[in-house]
């Protein structure tokens, strides 16, 4: 069987509330391999929920159905703060990548707890900015930045990263209207020389069409050993799902 855009492949699936520092209750889901522990865990970090982004944003709900059986990872998705998906509607209001601080730190807190191993934040678009400015934390092991614009992050918290010694990988649209590869390029090689800045040709911001490029490109960052591309077929249990539009 073809995998599709709303194949679901076998994980355990926990639905799961985030408690922030200041209070607030977080929506998100927990993805876990069904057979096996997983080998690493992915952070995912929406885009920006005043244009739609979202736990469920189209990337993230197939990293989710198809990662754990595929790669063994663990694949922790939320809403942040003031964030509707059909998973729910996190508590508070959009902060401008300010006190969304505190729901990174929750994020992070979380995959503590629950002792899950080699934590990655994958961020996009917004989500980029929320790891570069919050997600430099002694738990992280490293990031991927999808369509990072670098709207509110600044040359500091780059320099942050750089610092840490951590891996930064960079996926970049060929037609990204807000930082495209050559200007992607300037920016992060000015303060994240380390930075792997990979081009995505063909693409657009939101890599609509690109779901399985982007996925290898997760995989090959976050557990190497694990061979990419990754399966476009799937011969065991499966659902399909039936998507539901939500304004955030």
């Amino acid at each position: 069987m073809l995998i599709k855009a709303n194949t679901v492949l076998p994980a355990r699936r926990e639905a799961v509330t985030l408690r922030t520092a200041d209070g607030l209750a977080l929506v998100g889901e927990l993805a876990l391999p069904v057979d096996r522990e997983p080998s690493a865990t992915l952070v995912l970090l929406h885009p920006l929920p005043t244009h739609g982004g979202m736990m469920d944003s189209h990337l993230y709900r197939k990293a989710a159905w198809r990662l754990p059986a595929l790669a063994g990872l663990a694949v922790l998705r939320f809403n942040t703060r003031g964030t509707r998906s059909a998973a729910g509607c996190s508590e508070g209001a959009f902060d401008h990548a300010v006190g969304e601080r505190l729901d990174v730190a929750a994020a992070l807190a979380f995959a503590a707890e629950r002792g899950l191993p080699s934590v990655w934040l994958v961020g996009w678009s917004f989500g980029t900015d929320l790891a570069l400015m919050h997600g430099c934390e002694p738990v992280v092991e490293g990031a991927v930045l999808i369509s990072p614009p670098l709207r509110w992050s600044k040359a500091e918290h780059l320099r942050t990263w750089a610092r840490s010694g951590k891996p930064v990988v960079c996926l970049v649209p060929e037609f990204d209207t807000y930082l495209p590869p050559a200007e992607a390029r300037r920016r992060f090689g000015a303060d994240i020389p380390t930075a792997d800045v990979v081009d995505f040709p063909g693409a657009k911001h939101l890599m609509v069409g690109h779901t399985e490029e982007v996925l290898d490109a997760i995989v090959s960052a976050a557990v190497p050993e694990v061979p990419t591309p990754l399966p476009r077929t799937w011969s065991g249990p499966h659902e399909r799902y039936q998507a539901t539009t939500v304004t955030s």
